[in-house]
């Protein structure tokens, strides 16, 4: 049923919450895991200069070392986890609007499930996805699965 499953992440807790379901139904179906880190370049507009942006947009993650380490652990610790349980991994970057990336990822990679976090609210704030989440449940025709933080 699940080949190759997509964990769109920004090493948040909510997100290696999320981490935690796909590599248990990747395990449960011998899938591939994909790790997606998305630099947001919107709302990485507004503190960098443009030469920097410019860098980002082109792929240049290594020229920014602050962006690709918190990209490399993000993506990593997916990687290690399905690592932990004999899975394969694919670790991508990518920069733009979060939602599309996910969305063409997905596409472009024969995605069939992708499992991401929402973000952690309570009371009538928590019936909101965050807008990631939302927007990407509207931009794409694979099922997604939302994954609530853990209250402990």
């Amino acid at each position: 049923m699940y080949e190759k499953i997509l964990v769109p992440t920004d090493g948040s807790e909510t997100a290696e919450n999320a981490v935690e379901h796909a590599l248990d139904i990747a395990e449960k179906y011998g899938a591939e895991v994909h790790a997606l880190y998305v630099v947001d370049t919107d709302s990485m507009s507004l503190t960098l200069g443009g030469e920097q942006l410019d860098r980002i947009e082109q792929g240049h993650f290594g020229e920014m070392e602050e962006v690709k380490g918190k990209a490399d652990a993000a993506t990593g610790y997916v990687a290690d986890g399905a690592a932990d349980r004999g899975l394969e991994a694919v670790e991508h970057i990518s920069a733009g609007k979060p939602h599309d990336q996910i969305a063409n990822y997905a596409d472009h990679n024969d995605i069939d499930l992708v499992v991401m976090g929402s973000h952690g609210r309570s009371g009538v704030r928590r019936a909101i996805l965050g807008s990631v989440t939302e927007r990407t449940l509207r931009s794409t025709h694979v099922p997604v699965m939302v994954v609530d933080v853990q209250e402990e």
